[in-house]
């Protein structure tokens, strides 16, 4: 009996949905580290300044306001690629953007195109966002409660890999190609990141051969006012948010280091 209950555990971490998650998971962490961590590295081997690079990490706050804008992935059916389902078709999306956000990235070189860099970094930000709610959602629906803890720990291994792999490994190949705190070499930088953003290409075949998860019943609900216009100006709300707060503690910072210098 026991036998059989390790060999039915065993079996759940192999199943095509486990697997899936284990590979959804990887191209989710992924763009976590490429726009935060490793992102400044890269700021830092460019020569740009610390208030600048302490304004572009918060680019992270995407993940924490991803609440704001996932109810719009059960109301909204994105035109040309809905015929994949509601599920895939968000998964699809998210991941083209986050893949040719990263090779845009890889494109700009910090010291010249700083501004077009961190607008790029932060439609990565909102687009692995967006594909961690679908892959929330994919997960929950696509098998009974008593498997969720299979394709979680499934999903989990894959994203702390990829984190791994996107931080050690990013700076392990950008000082490969050349690129160091002595010397500089965007080349070295560019090509990392066009190499990750290859990476995210297995994820994308996934979520075009994975099966779109059953149509649940929809549950019944009072008329609400929180329209689809509404929605946006939140999300609207929260890119001003992302971009003027730190802003302004960077200029408040700045100006109190000024001062602090001046003094003396």
């Amino acid at each position: 009996m026991a036998r059989n209950s390790w060999r039915e555990a065993l079996a759940a971490y192999t199943t095509p949905a486990s697997l899936a998650l284990l590979v959804l998971g990887f191209v989710a962490g992924l763009p976590a580290v490429l726009v935060f961590s490793t992102l400044s590295v890269w700021l830092r081997e460019a020569g740009v300044s610390r208030e600048t690079i302490g304004f572009a990490s918060w680019i992270s706050l995407a993940y924490a306001f991803k609440w704001v804008w996932s109810p719009m992935l059960d109301q909204w059916r994105l035109p040309w690629i809905g015929f994949l389902g509601k599920r895939r078709s968000w998964l699809v999306f998210s991941q083209a953007l986050i893949a040719l956000g990263l090779i845009g990235m890889a494109l700009c070189n910090p010291q010249q195109h700083l501004t077009l860099m961190i607008a790029l970094a932060v439609t990565v930000a909102f687009a692995s966002a967006t594909q961690d709610i679908a892959i929330d959602a994919y997960r929950l629906e696509i098998a009974e409660d008593s498997h969720q803890a299979a394709l979680a720990a499934t999903y989990m291994t894959g994203y702390r890999v990829a984190m791994l792999l996107a931080s050690a490994g990013a700076l392990f190949l950008a000082g490969l190609f050349g690129s160091s705190k002595l010397e500089y070499s965007h080349a070295a930088w560019a090509f990392t990141y066009v190499i990750f953003a290859l990476l995210i290409v297995p994820g994308l075949v996934t979520s075009l051969l994975i099966a779109e998860p059953k149509a649940a019943a929809p549950i019944p609900r009072l008329p609400s006012t929180f329209t689809f216009n509404h929605q946006l100006a939140a999300v609207g709300l929260v890119l001003v948010m992302l971009i003027s707060m730190p802003a302004m503690i960077t200029g408040t910072l700045s100006r109190s280091s000024t001062l602090a210098t001046a003094s003396r």
